[in-house]
């Protein structure tokens, strides 16, 4: 299958996924901005419990685990492998590329925050591609490094709206 094909064979299923609603991504977007930010919240509780000395912050990081755990069961609900576990770093990473983007930008340096944006941006749509079944693990570190005319980050543009409600 040429390049071509494969790209219109993705937007077909995009767009069948989009109209049959079969999943809300828009909902789900929303969905994984919140288990970022639940993945967060845990490495900040852990930090604060060792820096304070303080064992509480271990079981607030236990209570926000458990509900990170059930919000991403809502979204990958059959894995294989360590999907599962991918799907957690990836978003991990992106809101921690995030944030440094913002830092940098803050900071004045534009064109590394440019940068650092563009590869949290890149790590989300692995994200999504894993999440759709866009590409399997087994061509994951193929696809993450390949060029190709068409992008990841071109095929989440198409997939994720939030504003289309």
């Amino acid at each position: 299958m040429t390049t071509q094909e494969q790209y219109e064979t993705l937007i077909k299923k995009i767009e069948e996924m989009k109209s049959s609603g079969t999943v809300d991504l828009s909902t789900e977007e929303d969905l994984s901005l919140a288990v970022m930010n639940l993945i967060s919240l845990e490495e900040h509780f852990f930090f604060t419990a060792e820096k304070t000395g303080r064992p509480e912050y271990f079981d607030w990081l236990n209570e926000v685990r458990s509900i990170r755990k059930s919000l991403l069961g809502r979204m990958l609900d059959k894995h294989e492998g360590e999907t599962w576990c991918v799907s957690k770093h990836l978003l991990a990473a992106t809101m921690r590329l995030m944030e440094v983007g913002t830092k940098l930008h803050s900071d004045g340096k534009k064109e590394k925050a440019k940068e650092t944006f563009d590869y949290g941006y890149r790590v989300y749509s692995l994200f999504w591609a894993l999440r759709l079944k866009l590409i399997d693990l087994k061509e994951f570190k193929k696809v993450a490094t390949e060029e190709k005319p068409w992008t990841l980050q071109d095929i989440v543009d198409k997939m994720v709206d939030c504003c289309d409600e």
